[in-house]
């Protein structure tokens, strides 16, 4: 830690929650906090959600539109939600990438029980430099994985460096509430329910503290619809879910 009160400099830090930490150490304490939750993150995000999550996705799997012939990329794949649900609605092969390990395995083990392992390639690698050649994908997804980026802008480059001509990437994630009366009951769940459900369940409050304070932190829809844009994408669009507290957005490669 630094000795001199001396500012940092912003292009050094990145944001932890509501904590500024020097960028380089965000990857790893990411990683810290999915490794802590792993085990229990299934359930924790029904109970986060109430449930609400299943409906989100499936609108997003919709427009992922799953087709055969089709080859998807799953960024911050986690424990396979998104991958499984391509692969059940008729989709073509999947790299299911991760950069936390501990999450990954637990998709693999969902993948072996369910028999999918024929059809998906594991990857654990950071989303912001795929070892992938360009132009190989026909769809990149990211669920609830990039607010957790320490670049996001260069998460969103690489996957328009990694899909085809007439490829889209699509991003769910939550986002800012649009409805003003809800939200002192949004900040008090967020803040105050889900610390203590997290240390309940999964034995860490501190993690899912970290979690509320990233959504807060993760740009909202107008301005994350302008760093599409930024990276190359056109026909940007996105939906809002459940009055904002999640999005859909997606762009083409063209």
């Amino acid at each position: 830690m630094s000795q001199n009160n001396a500012p940092h400099d912003p292009q050094d830090t990145a944001d932890f929650g509501f904590r500024s930490v020097p960028r380089g150490e965000k990857s790893t304490l990411v990683r810290e906090v999915f490794d802590s939750v792993a085990g229990k993150y299934d359930v924790m995000n029904d109970l986060m959600s109430l449930g609400i999550h299943r409906l989100w996705k499936r609108e997003y799997l919709t427009m992922l539109d799953p087709r055969p012939h089709h080859k998807l990329l799953d960024l911050a794949a986690g424990t396979g939600d998104i991958t499984f649900g391509w692969l059940k609605r008729g989709g073509g092969p999947v790299v299911m990438s991760d950069i936390n390990e501990s999450m990954l395995n637990v998709g693999r083990d969902r993948a072996t029980a369910n028999g999918y392992l024929g059809d998906i390639e594991f990857l654990v690698a950071d989303a912001e430099a795929l070892p992938l050649a360009a132009r190989a994908f026909d769809r990149v997804s990211m669920a609830f994985g990039l607010r957790n980026c320490t670049n996001k802008q260069k998460v969103i480059e690489e996957a328009f460096r990694l899909l085809r001509p007439g490829g889209r990437f699509l991003v769910l994630e939550f986002s800012k509430l649009q409805i003003a009366g809800l939200e002192k009951l949004y900040d008090t769940w967020s803040f105050q329910a889900l610390p203590k459900i997290g240390g309940i369940v999964a034995k860490d409050s501190e993690s899912y503290q970290y979690l509320a304070e990233s959504i807060r932190m993760f740009p909202p829809q107008e301005e994350l619809k302008q760093m599409f844009e930024t990276a190359g994408f056109e026909r940007v669009s996105y939906r809002n879910l459940s009055g904002g507290i999640a999005a859909i957005h997606a762009g083409w490669k063209l």
